[in-house]
């Protein structure tokens, strides 16, 4: 018997690495069922949904409880080939740039598709694989306090449509030519009253995201990008209001987010040097505000941030989106130890959860940071837990709950990526008597998570827009118009 569970073990187990090479949308189909397949205890295969075309968007789960949560566990995820070349989509907003931008894609098709992230993420995937089964302390430990979502391609039909260019060419936008990072709902459109779209009317692969926000409590997360070497973070937009600060779209976690970008940059083989790509940056120590280097509406890490509360920064991995094959192993080199330490901040800060009066772990209580006014409160998930990545410090904690009394405590926050675990601390509430408060519905009874994704929060953010940007951009679109009707001239 002993014999024939070596034999399986062996056979089912990879005997050689992931070849470094593009993988098809089928070959990485058939890479992830077979790792699947041969790691059914520390892995879980599943899809998010169908892409425009049909195609599952695959996630495969690393972890001790790989097929569900455990309460205590952080769930983190990376996410790769969300859409085509940033070199030419993230450069900052000038006027020549944009008469660039009008000539290169009136003389070429839509820009490249970024690759170089689907590779990254399958080359991590085998590395976590072997790690543990060779029992090395580094994937052992990421992988027993850490559940890990690898999404390899959310526009699997885009990247179908590319081609080899390293700047230009076809599959940028999904199979209905849509820009998946500008068709998430914008907290800062909510807030100037502008009309938003629909769920039911987004793209496909846009509402898999969505739904999967919903399904899981993401605590930490990056999408891999290209065109740029940069690390890039919350907020990629603004109203122009208080949030605006020298330029740059500030949250309220501005500090933890530049210590996450930080982190990757500093781990990278070049990164940190900043401006290392022809046109691009200069980004100090490779990582910048989003906003402060180009504004977008309707982005996926914005969206994660307000309304999933889950902190996800940009990693721009290489200037060229789809270098040539043979600089694969090099490039995988340079981005490993940043993939793994990015993994590892998950740890930061305080976790717990939150009980009501009876010990009972409650939903949607409310878990605030003194001087950190988000625009939607974290709240508790439906196992009653919170996740406040914080850096090293002393915060005042204030949670509410209805039928409670608020609740008001000090911590003293250490740092916990070195241990792989965030500080516990839990948080036990103290009912209001009856008598004085309206009768309650069943305060542990979970509500719908859908409710509280798409809910509207209120914002002290002010309205009032800033008209320099708007009148720059006003100029350059005029500059922009003469070049039109020169090129139809000529």
């Amino acid at each position: 018997m002993s014999s024939l569970l070596l034999f399986l073990f062996l056979f089912l187990t990879p005997s050689s690495p992931l070849e470094f090479h593009y993988h098809n949308n089928r070959e990485i189909q058939q890479y992830l069922v077979d790792i699947n397949a041969s790691n059914p205890d520390i892995s879980h295969l599943y899809s998010i949904g169908p892409s425009v075309r049909g195609q599952d968007l695959w996630v495969l789960a690393l972890g001790l409880s790989p097929h569900r949560h455990t309460v205590g566990i952080p769930e983190f995820k990376y996410v790769a080939n969300m859409h085509g070349n940033e070199f030419l989509e993230k450069q900052p907003l000038t006027c020549l740039w944009i008469v660039f931008r009008f000539l290169a894609e009136t003389q070429r098709t839509s820009i490249q598709l970024k690759v170089l992230g689907r590779v990254l993420l399958l080359q991590l995937i085998d590395d976590f694989v072997r790690g543990y089964r060779n029992n090395e302390d580094w994937s052992v430990k990421l992988l027993n306090s850490t559940r890990i979502h690898i999404l390899p391609t959310m526009n699997p039909d885009g990247f179908d449509e590319s081609d080899t260019d390293c700047l230009f060419s076809q599959g940028r936008a999904n199979y209905n030519g849509v820009d998946l990072n500008r068709n998430f709902p914008d907290a800062f459109a909510g807030l100037r009253k502008q009309p938003q779209l629909e769920e039911s009317r987004r793209e496909a692969e846009v509402r898999a995201v969505i739904g999967w926000l919903r399904m899981e409590s993401f605590v930490l997360s990056a999408n891999l990008h290209g065109g740029a070497l940069v690390a890039s973070y919350p907020y990629d937009n603004s109203n122009g209001g208080s949030e605006l600060v020298g330029g740059a779209s500030v949250s309220p976690d501005d500090d933890v987010f530049n210590h996450l970008a930080k982190v990757y940059s500093h781990n990278h083989a070049s990164m940190h040097h900043g401006g290392q790509c022809p046109g691009s940056g200069p980004f100090p120590e490779g990582v910048t505000n989003g906003y402060l280097w180009y504004s977008i509406s309707g982005g996926m890490q914005d969206y994660n941030y307000v309304w999933a509360q889950c902190l996800e920064v940009t990693l721009e991995v290489s200037c060229c989106k789809f270098p040539p094959p043979n600089q694969l192993p090099a490039l995988w080199t340079e981005n490993r130890k940043s993939l793994l330490a990015f993994i590892m901040q998950i740890h930061l800060g305080v976790k717990g959860r939150v009980f009501d009066g009876s010990g009972v772990p409650v939903q949607n209580a409310v878990v605030e940071v003194k001087g950190r006014s988000n625009m939607c409160p974290f709240i508790t998930d439906k196992h009653g837990e919170y996740y406040r990545l914080l850096l090293p410090g002393e915060y005042v904690f204030t949670v509410t709950y209805p039928g409670h009394k608020v609740l008001t405590e000090t911590l003293n926050v250490p740092h916990g990526p070195d241990q792989y675990s965030a500080m516990k601390h839990d948080f036990m509430l103290r009912q209001i008597p009856a008598t004085t408060v309206s009768p309650q519905a069943n305060p542990t009874k979970a509500n719908s998570t859908e409710a509280n994704l798409t809910r509207s929060c209120n914002s002290t953010l002010k309205l009032d827009a800033g008209a320099s940007r708007s009148s720059w951009t006003g100029l350059c679109v005029s500059l922009g118009l003469v070049v039109v009707l020169l090129s139809l001239v000529s």
